[in-house]
């Protein structure tokens, strides 16, 4: 599979899904193919009632490196032109919504999602960690947005997400010089959440999950899709949105009674604090 989706691969984390990219021969660049199943793995994930928290990285030592140019510019110029000339939205279940949806950008997933990257995360990868909650790096882990460098645009929401996530100057940084960066330096930059060495980068993204995971699904979930929703409006607007999501979050008896009521009527293997 180019796309591993593995929920309880660890006993101590039935609930945390670690989510694989695996294309290794490209370095994971993405094909169509690729793009496709990422994309229905962040719907699979959106959908599992089971799945509460993801992580998600790349095999060997490469996390994401965008579209592989060789091979996915042609096929999605193929793709449009079967799709533009007649009234179908998708070719053999391909869409053309696959590689944004693949990179979460306009994601409505409000579960959280964690970032293992153990490798070039760059192009499409800084585009999806834009969409990503909690990011950890490997040391020898490296960072760009490096489409102006090849007269390339970078538009699957990295000009949008990034300058809100970091401080303004960082952000034209990474968007105009096109500059590899170092993990020590990304997470200067306010970039990531930790950098650590490459053998405890699972353990420390799963530590992370299990933080998460400590606490009451419905009310991380809300907490997640009020940030979420306050960054797209104005101030005012972000603080009635909060107001609307706290009352339906108060009526909702799951929310009020916390994890462990929330877990035994729909997760039994959930084990608390």
């Amino acid at each position: 599979m180019p796309v591993h989706y593995e929920l309880g691969k660890r006993r101590d984390a039935p609930h945390v899904v670690l989510i694989t990219l695996d294309r290794p021969e490209a370095k994971n660049a993405c094909d169509l193919e690729h793009f496709h199943q990422l994309a229905q793995a962040w719907k699979r994930f959106g959908e599992d009632d089971d799945a509460w928290v993801a992580i998600f990285t790349g095999v060997g030592r490469a996390f994401m490196s965008g579209a592989d140019l060789k091979t996915y510019v042609p096929e999605i110029t193929a793709l449009s032109k079967k799709i533009r000339d007649g009234s179908a939205t998708d070719v053999g279940g391909y869409s053309l919504t696959d590689g944004t949806d693949a990179v979460l950008r306009g994601s409505k997933i409000y579960k959280p999602i964690i970032a293992a990257v153990n490798g070039p995360c760059v192009a499409g990868g800084m585009e999806m960690l834009g969409g990503v909650d909690i990011r950890v790096a490997s040391e020898h882990a490296t960072f760009g947005v490096l489409e102006p460098a090849r007269g390339l645009f970078a538009g699957g929401g990295t000009t949008v997400r990034l300058p809100r996530q970091v401080p303004f100057a960082h952000a034209m940084e990474f968007l105009l010089c096109a500059d590899v960066v170092d993990a020590a330096k990304a997470a200067q930059m306010g970039l990531l959440n930790a950098v650590v060495g490459e053998d405890e980068l699972l353990d420390t993204a799963f530590a992370y999950a299990a933080r998460i995971t400590r606490n009451a699904p419905l009310a991380i979930q809300a907490t997640k899709r009020s940030v979420l929703e306050g960054l797209k409006v104005d101030m005012r607007e972000a603080y009635r949105n909060e107001a609307r999501i706290a009352q339906e979050v108060f009526a909702t008896e799951d929310a009020k009674e916390g994890p462990r009521a929330f877990a035994e009527k729909r997760a039994p293997n959930w084990s608390g604090r």
